[in-house]
């Protein structure tokens, strides 16, 4: 049954009539189909038929005569191919005729040729592997015969032929079992000939640790031959001689080039006969005494060395052996770093000697090294060295002078090597500048006592004792009493390192001869030291009106207002009238402690100054290859640059734990400052002059970086102890005053041990900047956490002015006469602040406005009076009026 075509494809029109019935027969279903419709498609068939014969009929008697010839064609064809198949059946018959066939036959003579063939090549590979086993049958009896004579030379030369014989075996014999046989007998000969010989070269050349013995003519053990040395070096292996020689220089070297240029000895060379009748050369070495220290003999032993290993040695060895070259440079590098180097002398009078070992190790250099061992380098190592010779002393100088300074520098602090160093402190007076006028203190000088103001100041001296501030008005907590002394007994107690209980009158000197130098402030800060003719802060502050607060009872009552109160004393009055004001101080000398370290390290420097100094004078060292003197001027530098980084690094813990040890290091690195700078100005070359000056700058640079560290440290220390203060917020309570109370004690006491460290160890200007600065850190903490309190009550100010009145103990420090004034003043700026503060805390709004209008608060900020007023006093109209006030700004007073 035909594949039914789907319904939904295209049908394509065909003329074809079994297309065409074929077609109507698919498309007639079963029931459809009937004998007169399969009679009609018989019928349609047939007349197809008949169509199409009748088509070729025509077809063919259209064009007869081309028929008629294609088919004569057709027949001619198929009679060639019936013949063609004939004969091609006869020729595979006589091609492949098993008995009588071209092809078996051609085969069966191929096979006999081939046979013949590989027969022939048998024989050949036969005759010509027999004759090679012989040849090296023959070859090695006669090997074995010249090893067991003890004719090694004639043996070595015949091993070379036989290996070049072996090298040439046909395939066959390679991995045959005769063959294998066969080099194993050679290797047996061949080693036992390699041992005679080395037995023979170890004999004929015999290196100890104190003799060397060389034999020309040796008799090979087991046998009546004899060999000279030549035959013998030369029927080495090429590996054999090498590491013969290796070996041999390793112990010249070791036993002879290095121990003759390290220690002393003394050389022999004797000839005697040996039991061959030929001579025997022998060199022997003999110890010296160690305290012979002749560097040239050392020179000299190997010059004999040398010449014995030329005229027995090297005459016997191969050509193109380069032992004598071997020997090259482990004879410049041992006559550099045995004899040379190691003799470079420590002083400038034993450098003529030296030189002159110098020159002999030159000549050594050129009439052995190049000329007898051939080195034709162009590089002289020795010569070169000589060349800088100069450039070599002055390194190795300076090598052992900064192991000398850092041997110095690292020793530990000794106390008493200690020394005080004195300095000139001019005082200045008023001067002007085209700023305005200024004030520059240098040394502390007591405030006078000024005229009694309205403001109740003490009339009687300038005592601590006295209280002239009128602290003591208000009665102190009794921790306070049992934890701050009195002044006078603090001041008594503590030592006097500078002097101070001379006469004040100052010690005589001229101004115009003394440095002005000494003149400048440590920090540059002279314009904010004020003036030490400064009136007294008020003792206490009476009130205006009955309106105020009760300080402990006692009632404050208000100035009179017929004489306003001098300002804050920020500066000296312009123009005074007193001529012991205008009268110009006389200089005043005072002293520091300094390590003794630093004076040994200073006179180092100078001796290494003076040392190149006199190199230079002396002329000794040849100047063609460089001027003489510049690494040991440079020198003197790089022993203060030695001195800078190493001392602090390596005593890093002493100096963070102690200040005392720390401001010593400042005072050092200060004095070490101004001597190098005296040094500088000195006798000392245009290069020294400019590197001390510049060890000079940076010496007093890191002197004041680190006098500044310092008291930074300790300001910081204070704040530490003051954080625990916690701001001084809820005094109210106990337990949160005796913590703040706890905590000013131990700023209190902190300054004071920090003050007994100080006061030795510095000059009097520096201690007092030192001490002020740290002072003054304490009381601004103080100042600022008190002034940012938003709200202070009643107790709160009054536990407050105690806790401000604990640190008024502090001005005992600035005290040097019981019966003059303290001179706190002059060195912590925010003193009479503080003392301000204290009393403020406890004034009525009326006090406080009465001192604003007469310029008594000059110190403070106007943002800071407000914000006191405003959290000590209730929000009246009072308060309101005084803030208007205030927002005005201070007053202004002719």
């Amino acid at each position: 049954m035909a594949f039914p075509i789907p319904s939904h494809l295209p049908r394509r029109h065909e003329s074809d009539v079994s297309t065409r019935l074929l077609s109507q027969m698919s498309d007639t279903t079963s029931k459809e189909l009937t004998y007169d419709l399969a009679a009609s498609w018989v019928v349609q068939l047939d007349e197809a038929i008949q169509q199409t014969k009748q088509q070729i009929h025509d077809r063919i008697y259209a064009d007869l005569p081309a028929f008629d010839q294609q088919l004569a064609s057709a027949k001619s064809i198929q009679e060639r191919l019936y013949s063609l198949t004939t004969n091609v059946d006869k020729l595979d018959e006589t091609i492949s005729d098993p008995e009588s066939g071209l092809v078996p036959t051609l085969i069966m003579r191929l096979s006999q040729h081939a046979s013949l063939a590989q027969e022939t090549i048998y024989s050949d590979v036969h005759h010509k592997t027999f004759s090679h086993l012989a040849q090296c049958r023959h070859d090695l009896e006669a090997l074995s015969s010249l090893a067991d004579t003890g004719r090694l030379s004639d043996a070595m030369r015949a091993c070379h032929q036989f290996e070049d014989l072996l090298s040439h075996s046909p395939p066959p014999l390679e991995r045959s079992v005769v063959m294998t046989d066969m080099k194993r007998c050679y290797r047996a000969v061949k080693n036992k000939a390699q041992e005679q010989l080395t037995d023979a070269t170890s004999r004929s050349i015999v290196v100890s640790s104190s003799e060397i013995v060389i034999t020309p003519l040796v008799q090979v053990r087991q046998s009546d031959a004899i060999l000279p040395l030549s035959d013998i070096l030369a029927s080495l292996s090429t590996q054999s001689l090498t590491s013969h020689l290796n070996a041999l220089r390793r112990d010249i070297t070791l036993h002879y080039i290095d121990y003759l240029l390290k220690q002393p000895a003394s050389v022999t060379v004797e000839a005697s006969a040996s039991a061959l009748g030929s001579s025997l050369a022998r060199l022997t070495i003999h110890p010296a005494p160690p305290n012979n220290e002749d560097r040239a003999s050392c020179i000299e032993n190997i010059s004999t060395l040398l010449n014995f290993l030329n005229d027995h040695l090297f005459h016997h060895l191969p050509s193109g052996t380069n032992f004598p070259l071997s020997l090259c440079k482990p004879l410049t590098t041992a006559v550099l770093n045995n004899v040379l180097v190691p003799s470079l002398p420590s002083s400038l009078g034993l450098l003529p000697p030296f030189l002159d070992l110098v020159r002999k190790a030159v000549t050594f250099e050129e009439e052995f090294i190049d000329r007898l061992l051939g080195d034709k380098s162009p590089e002289k190592e020795i010569k070169l060295w000589a060349d800088g010779v100069a450039a070599h002393y002055e390194r190795r100088r300076r090598i052992d002078l900064l192991e000398t300074a850092r041997s110095i520098i690292l020793k530990e602090t000794n106390d008493s090597d200690s020394f005080r160093a004195e300095v000139i402190i001019e005082s200045v007076v008023e001067k002007e500048s085209t700023n305005g006028v200024s004030s520059d203190i240098a040394s502390p000088v007591p405030i006078p006592e000024v005229e009694e103001t309205a403001w109740g100041f003490d009339e009687e001296g300038g005592a601590v004792a006295n209280d002239e501030w009128g602290f003591e008005d208000d009665v102190l907590p009794d921790s306070e009493k049992e934890t701050v002394p009195e002044p006078e007994a603090e001041s008594a107690a503590e030592d006097d390192p500078w002097g101070w209980n001379e006469d004040e009158d100052g010690i005589p000197g001229d101004p115009e001869e003394t440095d002005s130098s000494a003149w400048d402030d440590p920090w540059g800060d002279t314009e904010n030291i004020t003036a030490p003719s400064a009136p007294k802060a008020a003792s206490k502050l009476e009130k205006l009106s009955g309106k105020g607060k009760v300080n402990s009872g006692v009632a404050l009552m208000s100035p009179i207002p017929t004489a306003a109160p001098p300002p804050t004393p920020a500066m000296p009055p312009p123009n005074s009238s007193s001529p012991a004001l205008n009268k110009q101080p006389p200089s005043i000398q005072e002293s520091y402690l300094v390590s003794g370290r630093t004076k040994e390290l200073l006179f180092l420097v100078e001796d290494v100054l003076h040392e190149g100094l006199d190199l230079i004078s002396s002329g000794v060292l040849p100047t063609e290859n460089g001027p003489v003197g510049i690494v040991l001027n440079q020198t003197a530098g790089l022993i203060l640059d030695l001195y800078r980084a190493l001392f602090p690094v390596s005593f890093s813990a002493q100096l963070s734990q102690s200040a005392k040890q720390s401001i010593r290091f400042s005072n050092d690195c200060s004095w070490l400052s101004s001597e190098v700078e005296r040094i500088a100005l000195g006798d000392v070359s245009a290069l020294a002059k400019a590197k001390l000056k510049e060890c000079g700058d940076k010496l007093k640079v890191l002197s004041e970086s680190w006098f500044a560290d310092t008291v930074d440290n300790q300001c910081e220390k204070i704040n530490e102890i003051l954080d625990s203060a916690e701001g001084f917020t809820g005094t109210t309570e106990q337990d949160r005053y005796d913590e703040c109370e706890d905590s000013v004690n131990e700023t209190l006491q902190h300054i004071r041990r920090t003050s007994q460290q100080l006061k030795p160890v510095l000059n009097k200007t520096r201690y007092y900047s030192a001490l002020g600065s740290i002072v003054d850190a304490a009381l601004s903490r103080i100042l600022r956490d008190v002034l940012a309190l938003p709200d202070i009550t009643e107790v709160e100010s009054h536990k407050l002015n105690e806790l401000c009145h604990i640190l008024n103990a502090l001005e005992g420090l600035f005290v040097e006469d019981p019966n003059q004034p303290s001179f706190v003043v002059a060195y912590v700026p925010s003193w009479l602040k503080f003392s301000y503060l204290s009393e403020l805390l406890e004034a009525s709004i009326a006090d406080i406005s009465y001192l604003f209008d007469e310029g008594a608060l000059v110190d403070f900020e106007i943002d800071e009076l407000i914000k006191l007023v405003k959290a000590l006093f209730a929000d009246t109209p009072l308060r309101t009026n005084t803030i208007n006030k205030l927002m005005h700004g201070h007053p202004v007073h002719s």
